[in-house]
């Protein structure tokens, strides 16, 4: 995974070294001299990760982080700290100010590689979230995005937490220390691992140096599940196993806190990654929204012509491969215009609605209502054959005939249906049920009309 990265040092050398490091593995590099460079370099250039010297004249690192992460254009570029100092204070106050890790020099290059491809990895799909909102939110199908801040205020607040480690001492000391509104959970048991973590909503803490269980395999097996793979895991490591710091980044671990555990340091990066989280889920609920939006009719509720379009050939496909029956109903409001005419929009609106909630209780769980548009719509019918078709649009024709609408009006239906053969196409069934619909009027209307194929003596 290929990205772009800007490193930042007033050392020279350093800024050389470091982009042969990167160059080598194929990376853009782009470089600054100071903190005030950065900034115009990250809100120019838009890179992908950023490798920030702490020491520096002028501004120094930890308040070009604080800066970056506070501007709109530049908050979400990973920022990864390097320094000569690896105090606990040092790490804590490079968390505080917004860092997404904490390298000391001279720095290691399995590690150095491992976090940059674990950053970029999550940079990549937080883009491409972002770019889809903003795209569907461009488009009219996305509400008015929410303010990062506002989002993440009170990430604290109702934290769902999992450890998953020993029954030891050390562990359980763990437990009663990260004290939240509500208390994190425990397992010692890797088989009841999985089901735990399914659960938990903000974050999973593996401790990675239990011996009671293999913990690189559980890392493996928690993010190929399907609905565990999206909770960030905090991995306790052995700090002097560098090659299962960069495995355990590489199966998907988010961050890692050296053993033994600076209490403080745990609860920063913590906190990071929960802010990540919400954030990411925020972005994945604002677009499954606007799919829906999308697909759905805004007045009625009902799928849209776009379902229809895609979901009938894919029906018809189904069919075709499985020999299964299926059956279109084309259903139009009889006299809809003079409604609208004599009673006013308002009322027109009103009779649609009505409409499609009868016409949701009288299909089944897997039919497809649609409105086509006006006042038509579409009923797709898996596996049912043209005569339980038919008999599902006597049944709405006859409810329909019945219900009073609005103010005493009544209205009627015409309905056309159709049954799937082979050969079919998506063209053909919908033509067929089409011209039964116009048979149906031609008699009169509140009819059902089935077509039926014409088959050689």
């Amino acid at each position: 995974m290929s990205g772009r990265i800007l490193i930042v040092d007033d050392v020279a050398p350093n800024r050389r070294l470091l982009a042969a490091r990167l160059e080598a593995e194929y990376f853009d590099v782009l470089t600054a001299a100071d903190g005030h460079e950065a900034l115009r370099a990250a809100q120019m250039e838009s890179p992908d990760l950023i490798l920030l010297d702490v020491m520096m004249p002028g501004i120094d690192g930890l308040e070009t982080c604080r800066r970056l992460k506070a501007m709109p254009a530049t908050r979400h570029i990973p920022v990864v700290l390097v320094t000569a100092l690896d105090a606990a204070e040092s790490r804590l106050a490079g968390l505080v100010a917004g860092a997404d890790e904490f390298l000391t020099k001279p720095v290691d290059d399995v590690i150095l590689l491992a976090r940059v491809h674990s950053l970029l990895r999550l940079k990549h799909v937080l883009d491409d979230l972002r770019a889809r909102r903003d795209s569907g939110a461009a488009m009219g199908v996305v509400d008015e995005q929410i303010d990062d801040e506002t989002l993440l205020a009170d990430v604290d607040a109702d934290l769902d937490l999992l450890i998953l480690g020993d029954d030891s001492v050390t562990t359980q000391r763990l437990v009663d220390r990260l004290t939240s509104t509500r208390r994190p959970r425990f397992c010692s048991d890797p088989r009841q691992a999985i089901d735990e973590a399914r659960r938990t909503r903000d974050l999973v803490i593996l401790d990675l140096t239990a011996r009671s269980f293999d913990g690189m395999r559980l890392a493996a097996r928690l993010r190929a599940d399907e609905r565990a793979r999206q909770t960030p895991i905090l991995a306790i490591i052995d700090p002097d196993d560098r090659y299962g710091v960069a495995r355990a980044l590489e199966l998907g671990v988010n961050d890692v806190v050296a053993a033994p555990i600076d209490l403080q340091e745990l609860q920063a990066r913590l906190r990071t990654q929960v802010r990540r989280k919400r954030y990411s889920d925020y972005l994945r609920d604002v677009l499954d929204q606007g799919v829906e939006l999308a697909l759905t009719d805004q007045l009625t509720g009902l799928a849209n012509r776009r379902v229809l379009d895609t979901r009938l050939p894919s029906e018809i496909d189904r069919a075709a491969e499985t020999t299964s029956a299926l059956a279109m109903l084309v259903i139009d409001l009889d006299h809809f215009k003079s409604i609208n005419d004599t009673h006013g929009h308002d009322v027109g609106d009103k009779v649609l609605e009505r409409f499609a909630g009868v016409l949701r209780d009288e299909v089944r769980a897997i039919d497809v209502a649609c409105r086509q548009g006006g006042e038509e719509f579409a009923v797709i019918m898996p596996g049912a054959d043209l005569d339980l078709g038919r008999a599902a649009a006597e049944r709405l024709r006859a409810r329909i005939e019945s219900e009073v609408f609005d103010k005493e009006l009544r209205i009627t239906v015409s309905v056309g249906v159709s049954g799937f053969e082979p050969g079919d196409t998506a063209e053909r069934l919908l033509k067929r049920a089409d011209r039964a619909l116009y048979a149906a009027k031609q008699r009169g209307r509140n009819k059902v009309v089935t077509a039926r194929l014409k088959r050689a003596a």
